[in-house]
């Protein structure tokens, strides 16, 4: 595994690497960095992919701009196709999970000319969501922590507070670390100042989303989705076709968000199988 970082869009990004091939980009969410991926990186590299899994801005030790404005999805999205750019590649298979599906779906709308196919897990489309949020109140009460984390310095507070216990039971009961080793690696990566405000900004900014006509997503799509998670309830994924007429699907019954810890066997060679028809070097 390779350690590296790149100007793209302005900041420096860190990421990590393995591997040789038509280059895959692994986005990862909240609250995680680019160990969400530990499960993929070797399996990808293994299958003769370039597999480089960043941190986004704001997360571990990638650049962190200070501001809310910093974190729009339009920025994030620039960031990802600066980042394909700066890696020596015209065209990556760009894959995300949780705020990096968000952001993964909105480069392959706004950025179409960097992705060759593109991979979600438990993250909606976001007319999908924005409907759901809408008519569905089972799905407005699993999302009451939106709402929480518009407020100022509260959110932080709370997840900092007391060695982090708050922080620590969302990473470990349900969260990605599975065991204690990995919850201390999770931890160490908001040890930095302003750590947690810019991971937290990232909803924030969700209010400045500029309204925005329909783009249909022409690249070939997989949607992967374990069917347990807690934060997002699978209707979630119905229509998606009318937005991305490319779409495959597959369910995890089993795997809660996380889905690429939960089924990790399944998903990579779920994954696999998907690149070895639509990847591109």
């Amino acid at each position: 595994m390779l350690h590296g970082y790149a100007q793209a869009n302005g900041i420096r990004l860190h990421y990590v690497e393995r591997g040789r091939g038509p280059l895959v980009i692994l986005l990862h969410g909240f609250p995680d960095f680019w160990y969400s991926w530990r499960d993929q990186i070797p399996a990808l590299a293994a299958a003769g992919y370039r597999v480089v899994a960043p941190d986004l801005r704001g997360y571990n030790e990638s650049e962190r701009p200070l501001g809310v404005e910093a974190y729009t999805l339009d920025v994030l999205a620039a960031d990802v196709a600066a980042l394909v750019l700066a890696l020596g590649a015209e065209r990556a298979t760009v894959v995300g999970h949780d705020w990096g599906g968000l952001v993964a779906w909105h480069v392959a709308m706004h950025h179409p000319e960097v992705v060759s196919s593109l991979v979600i897990m438990n993250a909606p489309h976001p007319l999908a969501f924005r409907r759901e949020l809408k008519h569905n109140w089972a799905q407005k009460r699993r999302s009451w922590y939106i709402g929480f984390f518009q407020l100022p310095w509260l959110p932080e507070a709370m997840l900092t507070m007391g060695n982090r216990w708050l922080l620590r039971r969302v990473l470990r009961r349900g969260g990605p670390a599975q065991n204690e080793a990995e919850l201390a690696a999770y931890l160490a990566a908001f040890d930095g100042p302003g750590a947690m405000t810019a991971a937290l900004n990232y909803y924030r900014a969700l209010l400045q989303l500029r309204s925005r006509r329909p783009v249909t997503i022409q690249a070939p799509t997989l949607l992967i989705w374990g069917l347990r998670d807690r934060f997002l309830l699978p209707v979630l994924t119905e229509g998606t076709e009318a937005w991305v007429p490319r779409l495959e699907r597959h369910e995890e019954p089993r795997a809660r968000h996380w889905v690429q810890h939960d089924a990790a066997a399944s998903v990579n060679a779920r994954l696999l199988a998907f690149l070895s028809v639509t990847a591109t070097g």
